[in-house]
This record gives C-alpha cells, structure tokens and sequence, in this order.
C-alpha cells in the first residue's frame, strides 16, 4: 500500500477515496471501507482512504485528554489487510480548516486524490465550521466530475457503531464489548522502555509500555497476549499509576509469562483479552506480590481457555 503525505509531486491515478478518521477501523467503519473497495474494483481504478493527521479532534482540542483506539502503524496496516492500493493522509492544519467545501473538495479530493468516487459516513461533515455534508459534497461532486456516495455505518442491533462507543467501554472495563464492536482485540502498540525494575524484585519482571494517546481503558489488571516479532505469548498486565509505590505516571506493564528475554527498545503489540479487577493499592510490596501470583494464575487459566 502506498502511503502519500500531502500534495505528491506526481499526479495519482484516479481513485474511489473513502474519506474519514477511521479511528480504530472498527467495524462501524466496514460499510465505508467495503463500499470503497467494491466501487474501485467496479470501475477499475484504485482503492484509496484519506484520513487526518492530527486528528481534528486534536487539532481543536489540543488538551483534550487521549482518546486514540489504534496509532497510525496499526491504522496502515489494518487498512493495507482490506485491500487498499492507497492511503492518503492529509495535514489537518490552520490552512486545511480553514477551507470551506468547494476549495477542499477541489484542492484536496480532487486534485490531491484525483477521486471519482468519494465514500463517506452518511453523517459525514466538512469544510469549514462543518459547512459541508453529503448533499453538498454530492452537488460539488456533479460538478467536478466525480460520484459522492454517505453510506450508513454499520449498526449493532439499533445502535450505530462508534469509536465514542468503543471508547465507552474500555473505559469501564467492558473489554469483551470493545473488541466485539472493534472486531478485533484492542491492542496498545509501544516500544518498551526502561522501569524501576521493581517487578523483577518480587518475581515478576514487567514490559513497561508507554500509552501515549491511547485512550486509558480502566486502570486495573489484565489478561492479555503479547506479539514479539514473529511469537505472541500469554501475560497479565496493569494499566495504571501503581498506588502501592505512589506511582503517578500512567502506563502499561506487562508480566509475560515464561520469558524471561532481554526486549528493552523493542516494539510489542498487547492484545487484551479480558477485564480481571481495578487497580487497586496494597498494603506493601508482599501484599502486592501475593495479589499479582493470584491474577497470574486467574489471567492463565483464562487465556487457555480461549
């Protein structure tokens, strides 16, 4: 999948071009998704996404507290598995926000994309104070020459299917709900980095990973599964701050089980598998040790099981 960031020096070939955020290309997004890649194969041209880089939502609200369900990496690489040829990621800037409708579509769908089709959320806004919707992106589009299609997100039961959704129940450890609407395991992608060892003073070394602008699920404990190049091994995990040592940074650590390697600097994906109890703080390190060997043996069992 080729990867274009803002204007390329050379002219793209025509394209069908979903158009959205497609934070954590959940499976709301797949009516979209799917509908790009059936219209590109129908006409013969490229399957092509645009999304924004930073996220609007960023963008407008820079302090706004993190609320990514997947990084850019995991963003590629889920869409490159759809099928997609091309992947469009546009600066969201003062210049881009401040374009209304018309000089968007002309600049940036056509000119940068060179779209024929243009898929997008039937509730899909746009352009300046979000002057723009499917109507007038449709209008527009019959006068440039291309097809602007809204398709309705995919529905759980009567309900849309939603990031916010997601988010929702991550934060209240609702994980089998997550990764049901997300279609997949939620996973945190991080390099690990160096802790205070801490762990591997009580018998259970951790992986600390960095959440960045991950969206915090709730703080507690873990089941989850860990990839390491090719290997994906079981673990136990807490997200938190770690009250027992008066911990106040927000991060993950993973226990992996039976490993005992050397993966500092490495990039890993956890992948988390089930809800086990909220972060909780313990009346010193041996308390905590005996609570860690107990969510241990809860987070095996569970993860043979599955």
């Amino acid at each position: 999948m080729q990867i274009v960031t803002g204007a390329s020096e050379i002219e793209m070939a025509p394209s069908a071009l979903a158009l959205g955020n497609f934070d954590g290309v959940h499976a709301g997004h797949q009516a979209v998704l799917q509908t790009t890649i059936d219209l590109a194969a129908a006409h013969g041209v490229d399957a092509a996404v645009a999304v924004f880089d930073p996220h609007p939502r960023r963008f407008f609200q820079p302090d706004s507290p993190p609320f990514r369900l997947m990084d850019d990496t995991q963003q590629a690489n889920a869409l490159r598995a759809m099928g997609f040829a091309r992947l469009h990621v546009l600066p969201f800037n003062h210049d881009v926000s401040h374009m209304m409708p018309r000089e968007f579509t002309e600049v940036i769908l056509r000119g940068w994309a060179n779209a024929r089709h243009v898929i997008v959320g039937a509730d899909f806004e746009f352009g300046k104070g979000r002057s723009g919707d499917v109507a007038s992106l449709k209008g527009i589009g019959e006068q440039l020459g291309f097809v602007a299609t809204g398709v309705e997100l995919k529905a759980d039961g009567t309900e849309k299917i939603s990031s916010s959704q997601i988010r929702q129940h991550l934060s209240s450890g609702d994980i089998e709900n997550a990764n049901r609407l997300l279609g997949r395991r939620w996973t945190v992608r991080g390099v690990v980095e160096q802790g205070d060892q801490r762990g591997r003073t009580i018998g259970f070394p951790t992986a600390n990973i960095s959440l960045g602008d991950y969206c915090r699920p709730q703080f507690g404990v873990y089941a989850v599964r860990v990839r390491i190049n090719d290997a994906r091994l079981d673990g136990v995990a807490n997200v938190g701050v770690r009250p027992t040592v008066n911990g106040t940074i927000e991060r993950l650590e993973v226990h992996i089980f039976d490993f005992a390697d050397d993966i500092y600097g490495e990039t890993v994906d956890v992948e988390f598998e089930a809800f086990l109890r909220p972060e909780q703080k313990f009346n010193g390190l041996d308390a905590l040790k005996a609570q860690i060997a107990e969510d241990a043996r809860t987070a095996r069992s569970l993860l043979n099981a599955s």
